[in-house]
């Protein structure tokens, strides 16, 4: 494995709620490497968007450690080691797709100048040059989550952790954005950790799969893929691929006998 970029030991989290304790998380050990494409997959409920959060220092274990970058999520936060896409795209209304490309950018102080070429630059990324006017209501889903993942990638950080970013979009929009985010990812080798429901979509886009088991979340399988970093669409009726498939049924349906 690459350097280890995320390494989590032991980790849990325990939610106190007015209907008594839920475990969110339970003994959590996993280390993602370097440039590596890792995608979760679970039950809803499972603690996959839990542990993405955990990451990003938007909540807190209760037993175990987490490093970012060799630092606590926290540090790694305050010095920008990763850039969020959440479930739905989260663009302000008001302002142009540049405009919102450029928040973080305003947030984090950048000159207007330098502002201005980062936007540029990731929306010609994400196939968006010439819509930098338009305001999110004038685009499609796909075309705001285009920009979503943009607005993540603008201040260049390493990591890019993307909440089921394609969950609530038609199969055929779904199938080219994974095609435009397996393509990104190879020319910008970033490490990327993404929650998803789908195992097809889950095998295509990551060279590993973390499996998760109902509440409490455990790893019930990591499968390493065997694709090639080439991959076509049509790659999916292959027969690697759904032997792949098959083991992350089987991871799924294994996490629901143990309980």
């Amino acid at each position: 494995m690459n350097q280890p970029v995320i390494e989590a030991s032991g980790l849990s989290l325990t939610f106190q709620t007015n209907d008594g304790p839920v475990h969110a998380l339970k003994d959590v050990n996993l280390t993602i490497g370097k440039g590596e494409f890792v995608s979760f997959i679970g039950p809803s409920g499972c603690g996959k968007t839990t542990f993405l959060r955990v990451i990003a220092d938007l909540e807190h274990p209760t037993a175990g450690t987490i490093t970012v970058n060799g630092m606590s999520p926290d540090a790694a936060r305050k010095a920008r080691a990763y850039g969020y896409v959440f479930q739905a795209a989260g663009l302000y209304p008001w302002r142009t797709i540049e405009g919102n490309v450029r928040l973080p950018l305003e947030i984090m102080g950048y000159s207007r100048a330098e502002q201005a070429e980062r936007a540029r630059r990731v929306l010609e990324l994400v196939e968006l040059d010439g819509f930098e006017k338009k305001f999110p209501w004038q685009l499609s889903g796909g075309m705001q989550q285009r920009a979503s993942i943009a607005r993540a990638l603008a201040f260049d950080a390493d990591i890019l952790l993307m909440d089921e970013p394609f969950g609530a979009l038609d199969e055929i929009v779904r199938d080219r954005l994974n095609e435009e985010l397996l393509s990104l990812w190879a020319r910008t080798e970033k490490t990327i950790g993404f929650v998803t429901h789908s195992i097809p979509e889950a095998v295509y886009l990551s060279t590993r799969i973390v499996v998760m088991s109902p509440r409490p979340g455990r790893i019930t399988d990591v499968i390493e893929s065997t694709l090639p970093r080439e991959r076509p669409l049509d790659i999916r009726d292959s027969r690697e691929f759904i032997e792949i498939a098959h083991r992350v049924r089987e991871g799924l349906r294994a996490g629901h006998v143990d309980d």
